[in-house]
């Protein structure tokens, strides 16, 4: 019958063997304080992002309420409602293109902004020299000014002072515009931006009909105003308005949803980082405990019961887990303060650095949950074992298994852990993928170090010493090699993952660019102007190809009769519904369409109107031939009904639409026209300046230009992931590190053993380099495996792009693990190699 003995006993035992020092539990340390920093800091910082966000709404939105609507204005019953209740300042934008005042002078596209004399409502607008804006656009001696955002000064040769034409109309550019309140909220662009007064816009005779013009619309309300309120009397008094509503309280929706989509992703990378960490917790926990063999084995003698042990080393873990825990939150809660430094000039406003509980907290509850999880198993072995067992070997290593109880705590505490990741993720489908994948990964790097461990003792015997004695250690009692193997296989499948993710994404946007590609898009051509656009570019030497198609645009706002607001939509296909597309119409069923459901209509068709929708869609929103949608064109809520599907191949960056329409009430629309050419490179710059020098409300957008600024994009999104990788990769080393030296004793009994026998240093380091160079290589061999069809999985499924292979991934991901494994175990080795075998043996 076992003896009880009170908790006070335990803590007592602990605190004193803890005055010895933390030795061989440096590495325990070390990885915990890796993966809760790394959870707490990205946690920490989006947090601060956001509440940023939040902080600034109203300078950032550029008002309380801000109302968009595209090619229509608000109507006068609009405008007298939006006055009655606040400021009301108008904004129009629109792309078109900014070139020198003189003959083949330089070009650009623009990002065209036309403000009012009340703008900006909130916010400051800094312009270099000083001065204030209404004068820096006013007209003086009968010209108009402007401010232009300082790369384009660069980028055309421009000095402040110098004229820049825009449309029909010369602007003086008085001013650099260093800060703009609202740019950050602002979609994505696709050139600089040129502001000038509102008054100003009619004289550049961009306003044509169907000209792409977005017409933002911001509100000042008083302080009072109950913003949500607000927005339902503004829905209840115009249901069929078109515009799209924002708040100064969710000022970048977008924005706030791609940062918690990477903050996600980045946590589960933490995540994972704390996982591989919790490798080698439970390596240095394991290899602690074979060191206390006599301490146990006396505590056993003198009457302590399994449960004290138990509880002894327990107290310990969990004093050890509390100190680690709370340097990974500290640098965690830390981050916020260091990226505020910088991630200001990145993102547009001031991130609000200051200490988040939420995420402090969730990193403190997997890194408590993570030190448990790894650390029972051989907790609880250690008072399992008996007495005479500890004493007729105290360098074998502990043996056996766990108690039944330890067993139970065990699991509870591997499911709290996968419970509070999903529960905690802004996504709990995908966090419930990366648990299964975790607990996949770790059942089969445990297969792999099993099976390696059976097949090496089947193996016919090597010929050559050194050989056969890696082999050997490879299955010998108490080797390392399941631990090694999962170690670092962990570490590097993070690494692939994240690697070939990157390497994707970058692919798809400027790798992938077909050979055939457009190189120039023309848009805004009004239809009086096709005719000699299309003699223009075809009279140029050096054209290879012309497409074009009629172009308005609308946004559906309804779906068989339900508006979006009231639908699941899938997240890969909610771009569809988030502002107004690109429509078009055709009587012939165009080039290179894939029809996958349905028939094209007859070329004279003129009945309800129909359309042809991308299969894509349909299948997100479980729709099929026949259903119905609801567009809302210029104001107008246009039904049409569903003739045919098609699969479209967006990677080629010809025009396509997600919807085509059917000729009729939608072909008597306004509208303008967009045009593809495919030009030698050669005559790209005098193509450009003939269309836009003979067309000036026509703007032409670069492939290669537009591509470049989405990497820019991206490559803020890179670097996040590489310093996530890169800390997961240093806690794997950090874990093989541990792994090597769990069996640091046994290397040393063997070294001593061998050169007594007569081996050298040179055979014995010959030897241990094999062993770490087999185990190197077949954990790079798994980790190129999972991590490729991890990659896969999420770059097809998640990100809907296409997947391949990188080389470079797969060359130095066994080159860096060969490495890796070689440098620690020859670090974990040295001292065996330099161990007298007299010192050692006479202690036998």
């Amino acid at each position: 019958m076992s003896r009880s003995f009170p908790l006070s006993l335990a803590l007592t035992f602990a605190l004193r063997e803890l005055r010895g020092g933390i030795k061989g539990f440096r590495i325990f340390l070390g990885c915990l304080f890796l993966g809760v920093s790394a959870i707490a800091a990205v946690g920490s910082i989006s947090a601060s992002i956001e509440q940023g966000l939040r902080n600034d709404g109203r300078n950032l939105l550029g008002g309380d309420i801000a109302l968009n609507l595209v090619h229509q204005q608000a109507t006068p019953e609009q405008m007298n409602w939006l006055s009655d209740r606040g400021t009301v300042s108008l904004v129009r934008e629109m792309r078109a293109m900014g070139r020198q005042d003189q003959t083949a002078g330089k070009r650009t596209l623009i990002e065209l902004r036309a403000v009012d004399n009340v703008y900006p409502l909130y916010g400051d607008i800094i312009l270099e020299p000083a001065a204030s804006l209404q004068n820096a656009l006013a007209q003086t001696n009968g010209q108009w000014g402007a401010v232009v955002a300082p790369n384009l000064l660069r980028k055309l040769d421009l000095k402040v002072g110098d004229a820049i034409v825009v449309g029909d109309t010369r602007y003086t550019v008085r001013g650099s515009l260093i800060k703009e309140p609202d740019l950050s909220t602002r979609a994505f662009t696709y050139g600089p931006t040129v502001m000038v007064s509102g008054d100003s816009l009619e004289s550049t005779g961009l306003i044509q009909p169907g000209s792409m013009v977005r017409y933002d619309y911001r509100l000042a309300l008083p302080l009072a105003t109950d913003l949500e309120l607000f927005q339902n009397q503004l829905d209840d008094s115009f249901p069929d308005a078109g515009w799209r509503v924002r708040s100064s309280e969710k000022a970048a929706p977008r924005i706030s949803q791609f940062i918690d989509i990477l903050g996600m992703y980045l946590t589960l990378i933490g995540l994972a980082t704390l996982l591989v960490g919790g490798v080698g917790v439970a390596n240095a926990v394991k290899s602690f405990m074979d060191g206390k063999v006599p301490v146990i084995a006396t505590l056993k003698c003198l009457g302590a019961s399994s449960s004290l042990i138990f509880q002894i080393y327990l107290a310990q873990i969990l004093f050890l887990t509390l100190a680690g825990t709370l340097a990974g939150l500290l640098a965690g809660a830390a981050a916020p303060y260091f990226a505020a430094s910088f991630a200001g000039d990145i993102l547009g406003w001031e991130i609000a650095a200051d200490l988040y509980p939420k995420p402090l907290f969730l990193a403190a509850t997997f890194g408590f949950l993570t030190a448990l999880t790894f650390s029972l198993w051989s907790l609880s072995r250690a008072g399992k074992t008996s007495p005479a067992r500890l004493f007729r070997d105290l360098t074998s290593p502990i043996t056996g298994s766990p108690t039944p109880r330890a067993l139970v705590l065990l699991t509870l505490s591997s499911i709290l852990l996968a419970l509070t990741a999903v529960a905690f993720s802004s996504n709990p489908k995908i966090a419930g993928f990366f648990i299964t994948g975790a607990i996949a990964t770790f059942t089969i790097y445990h297969f792999v170090g099993w099976t390696v461990t059976r097949l090496t003792r089947v193996l016919p015997r090597a010929s050559h010493p050194a050989l056969r004695t890696a082999i050997a250690n490879l299955h010998r009692p108490g080797a390392p090699t399941s631990s090694v193997i999962l170690s670092m296989g962990l570490g590097l499948t993070v690494l692939v993952i994240v690697a070939l993710l990157e390497g994707n994404v970058s692919r798809a946007v400027t790798q992938s660019l077909p050979e055939e590609a457009p190189g120039f898009y023309f848009i805004d051509i009004q239809p009086e102007q096709v005719e000699d656009f299309e003699t223009l570019v075809l009279a140029t030497d050096g054209i290879s190809e012309l497409r074009r198609v009629p172009m308005m645009r609308g946004r559906i706002t309804a779906v068989k009769g339900v508006s979006p607001d009231q639908l699941e939509i899938p997240s890969e296909i909610k771009w569809v519904f988030r502002s107004d597309r690109g429509l078009t119409w055709s009587a012939k069923m165009p080039e290179n369409t894939k029809i996958v459901a349905g028939d094209w209509w007859p070329e004279d068709y003129n009945g309800k109107p129909l359309v042809s929708l991308d299969e894509q869609v349909a299948k997100g929103l479980n729709l099929s031939l026949g259903d119905s949608l609801t567009i809302n064109l210029l104001g107008r809520p246009v039904e049409v009904e569903i003739a045919n599907l098609r699969k479209i191949d967006w990677g080629g960056l010809e025009i396509n639409f997600v919807m085509v329409f059917s000729p009729g009430l939608i072909s008597r629309a306004p509208q303008t026209h967009i045009a593809t050419v495919k030009a030698a490179p050669e005559i790209e710059d005098a193509l450009e300046i003939a269309v836009t020098d003979r067309f000036a409300n026509v703007s032409s957008i670069r492939v290669k230009e537009a591509l470049q600024a989405a990497t820019e994009l991206l490559g803020h999104v890179a670097l996040a992931l590489s310093v996530i990788a890169t800390v997961a990769l240093l806690a794997g080393t950090l874990v093989l590190g541990g792994a090597v030296a769990a069996g640091h004793q046994r290397r040393v009994y063997d070294a001593v053993v061998l050169k007594v026998l007569g081996a050298s240093r040179r055979a014995l380091t010959l030897t241990f380099f094999l062993e770490f160079g087999l185990l190197g290589i077949i954990s790079a061999s798994v980790a190129v495996v999972i991590g490729s069809i991890a990659s896969w999985a999420i770059t097809v499924y998640i990100l809907r792009l296409e997947f391949a292979l990188l080389g470079e991934v797969m060359i130095l991901t066994p080159l860096l693990a060969l490495g890796a494994t070689l440098l620690c175990g020859y670090v974990g080795t040295w001292s065996a190699l330099r161990q007298r075998p007299a010192s050692l043996l006479r202690n036998q």
